[in-house]
């Protein structure tokens, strides 16, 4: 078995990798163990967002960015209902909170929601064995004793599935259908409510940021949230002007199995479609292209992309273990972003329909305002729809 690494004196937490490298630490927040994928992000912000991204469902994160919980918790930060992510990696251990927006501290709010994390650990070490290996299947586990069997634990890392195959947007997504009216927040008075008529929009909840939804809000539209199993037929009989396709955890092609059949049936009545990461891979198969897994993905919020049509740059912020195979796209649909680093495909559109994709968060506002037309775009398409 391959050296462990030991950071911290008296260690109550493991983190045991599928090739039997072992990373001991400090444990914090609810005791036990689970099994993911372990990925890295290298946001500086937001690690309470992150945590309750639905597309981290499956997931471990790593943050690259040592200060983490210095900000506390708060309610208005949260873009789920719980926690998707399965729990965290930090190098130091979380602080008390400075912050006047925090109701509460992080040690307290992974308790209540059941969330291990692991802290005292060397995550540059760790973020190279990821970024070598790609992301790993990985069990981490904290014990107050500090006994582990690690065996065992090594044993479930390697019999994990893995997330190639796993429709995981079944999990996270709305019970039943809802409406929403909740717009961008904004100093001084929060988060606004929209009262005026708006573009009615139906949004497909493959697992939503609620941020998303605030987005679409400002930018004009009344928003209806179906669940990711919704059917064509359910979606147009709201009769929509424009259909939103969310992000999402997971593997595309597993989650496609009933979405494609559903968005080849939207694309039929000739609406307005945009879809955001897991929307824009499971559109892309809509339109006939593949998606592949990724060594590590792209998560972070300092991700450039360049707009082919445009020649502008946007900073980004990203969460994405597949990506769409631009070599497979289809005749008729025209790539119109890539990654800076990578090359790797950001976004798509029918040429000559208002039916385009991003692979980016737009409504994390990393740039800050870089992605934001993206909205206010769809929102224009629909408008001119109406019009014809």
């Amino acid at each position: 078995m391959p050296a462990s690494h030991i950071a911290a004196e008296n260690p109550t937490a493991l983190i045991a990798l599928a090739d039997g490298q072992l990373f001991y630490g400090k444990g914090f927040g609810a005791t036990g163990e689970t099994v993911a994928e372990l990925v890295f992000n290298t946001a500086m912000t937001g690690y309470q967002e992150i945590m309750t991204d639905p597309s981290y469902a499956g997931q471990v994160v790593t943050f690259t960015f040592p200060h983490i919980g210095n900000t506390g918790v708060t309610l208005e930060d949260e873009e789920g209902a719980t926690p998707a992510a399965a729990g965290m990696v930090v190098k130091w251990d979380p602080t008390e909170p400075s912050n006047w927006r925090a109701t509460g501290n992080l040690n307290e709010w992974l308790i209540k929601n059941g969330r291990i994390g692991v802290g005292g650990i060397d995550t540059r070490r760790l973020t190279r064995a990821i970024r070598q290996q790609g992301a790993p299947h990985v069990a981490i586990a904290y014990n107050p004793d500090g006994v582990f069997d690690v065996e065992a634990l090594v044993k479930k890392a390697r019999g994990w599935s893995g997330l190639v195959g796993l429709d995981l947007a079944k999990d996270v997504t709305c019970a039943q259908s809802y409406q929403w009216n909740e717009m961008l927040w904004a100093w001084p008075e929060g988060y606004s409510k929209r009262e005026t008529e708006g573009l009615k929009v139906v949004a497909v909840d493959f697992g939503a940021k609620r941020n998303i939804l605030r987005c679409l809000a400002s930018a004009g539209c009344d928003v209806t949230v179906l669940p990711a199993t919704a059917t064509a037929e359910e979606v147009l009989a709201l009769n929509p002007a424009g259909v939103f396709l969310s992000n999402g955890p997971g593997d595309p092609a597993a989650t496609g199995a009933y979405a494609v059949p559903m968005i080849k049936g939207v694309l039929e009545a000739d609406l307005p479609v945009f879809g955001i990461c897991l929307g824009h891979q499971m559109l892309a198969l809509a339109l006939g292209a593949q998606t592949i897994k990724m060594n590590h993905g792209h998560h972070g919020a300092n991700h450039p992309v360049k707009d082919n049509e445009t020649g502008k740059v946007e900073i980004t912020s990203m969460n994405h273990g597949f990506a769409v195979d631009a070599q497979t796209l289809p005749a008729g649909v025209k790539e119109t972003h890539v990654s800076l680093f990578d090359g790797s495909n950001c976004g798509i559109r029918v040429e000559n329909k208002p039916v385009f994709s991003v692979q980016y968060h737009p409504e994390a506002s990393p740039g800050p305002q870089d992605s934001y037309y993206l909205f206010e775009r769809f929102a224009d398409a629909m408008r001119e729809r109406a019009k014809a």
